[in-house]
C-alpha cells in the first residue's frame, strides 16, 4: 500500500474486474491499494467506518458500486472531504435507457452521484462478460452441459473484460483527457447466447447446449441454487430487460478509447478452452 498522493484506489480488488485494472496500474508504475472484504485494506459497502482510511492520500478511485443503491453518495462526499480528484465508475450497457425496469437500481444510483460530483469523473458502461461464462454464473451450467436462461433472439454485444481493463486502466492514467466522458463500452459484434453456447461447445470440444426458459423459472432456478428471492429476481429482470432490445446495439466507444477494435468472442472462447475452463 503507498501513501502518495498519486495513489489509486482500486475497489472491489479481488473481483473481476478490479483486480485486472489493479495489475495493469502497478504495470504503469502507478501506485495502487487494492480494496475489498479480503484485501489487506478493508473495504465494506456495509461499513461506512472503514472509509476514509481507504481514501486517504488518494487521487483516483476505480469505484465498482455496491449491489444496493445508495452508498456511493455518501462515498462521493467522502471522497470529495479526503482530497480524491478523479473518479472512474464501472456502471452498466445503456444505463439510461433501462427505463422503469427494476434492474440496475444500483449502478443507476452510483452513476447520480459520480455525475453529480464535483470531482473529475468518467463512466464506464460495458455490456455483458464475455467472462461470465467461465468465471461466473453460467460457468456450472456449462460444464453440467446445458445453459438454460430466459433469453431469446435478441443478441447480446457480449464485450471481454480485458478490454474493460485496458479502458479502465487508459482512463485512470490518463488525468484530464476524459472528464465528464461517459463510455458505452461493448465487443465488435452482437450474438444471441445460443449461438454463444455453441461457439463455447466448438471450442471446447464438449457438447452443450442451450435452452430458453421464462424469467420466472429462471429466478426459481436461482433461489434453488441458494440465492435470495430479491437477488433472484435481480439477475432474472436484466434478461426482461435485455430482451427489449434496447442495449443490442455495437458501439465504437472502445476503438475511440484505446485505439484498437475490441476482442472477439471468439478470441475469449479460445483463450477459456485453451486454459481449461
Amino acid at each position: 500500500m503507498s501513501n502518495s498522493n498519486d495513489t489509486t484506489l482500486v475497489l472491489g480488488a479481488t473481483g473481476k474486474t478490479g483486480r485486472r485494472v489493479a495489475a495493469r496500474l502497478r504495470l504503469r508504475g502507478t501506485p495502487v491499494r487494492a480494496a475489498s472484504r479480503s484485501s489487506r485494506t478493508r473495504f465494506d459497502w456495509s461499513d461506512p467506518g472503514g472509509w476514509d482510511a481507504a481514501l486517504r492520500d488518494v487521487a483516483a478511485v476505480y469505484v465498482v458500486a455496491p449491489q444496493v443503491p445508495g452508498p456511493v453518495h455518501e462515498f462521493v462526499a467522502r471522497a470529495e472531504a479526503a482530497g480524491v480528484r478523479r473518479l472512474v465508475l464501472l456502471s452498466g450497457h445503456g444505463a439510461d435507457t433501462w427505463g422503469d425496469s427494476t434492474f440496475g437500481l444500483d449502478m443507476r444510483s452510483a452513476e447520480d452521484a459520480v455525475r453529480g460530483s464535483a470531482l473529475e469523473w468518467t463512466v464506464l458502461r460495458p455490456s455483458n462478460f464475455a467472462q461470465n461464462f467461465d468465471e461466473d454464473v453460467f460457468h456450472a451450467p456449462l460444464v453440467a452441459g446445458e445453459l438454460a436462461l430466459p433469453a431469446g433472439a435478441v443478441p447480446e454485444p457480449f464485450i471481454d473484460v480485458e478490454d474493460v481493463a485496458d479502458a479502465a486502466a487508459a482512463v485512470l492514467t490518463e488525468p484530464g483527457r476524459h472528464a465528464g466522458r461517459i463510455y458505452e463500452l461493448t465487443g465488435p459484434r452482437a450474438i444471441t447466447f445460443g449461438e454463444a453456447v455453441e461457439l463455447i461447445s466448438r471450442a471446447s470440444g464438449r457438447a452443450l447446449t442451450y435452452r430458453r426458459i421464462s424469467p420466472a423459472e429462471y429466478a426459481a432456478t436461482l433461489v434453488g441454487e441458494g440465492l435470495s428471492e430479491d437477488d433472484a429476481h435481480h439477475v432474472a429482470e436484466m434478461f426482461v430487460m435485455m430482451e427489449r432490445g434496447l442495449i443490442a446495439a455495437t458501439t465504437d466507444d472502445l476503438a475511440t478509447l484505446l485505439g484498437r477494435a475490441p476482442r472477439t468472442f471468439e478470441d475469449y472462447v479460445v483463450r477459456a478452452a485453451a486454459a481449461g475452463a
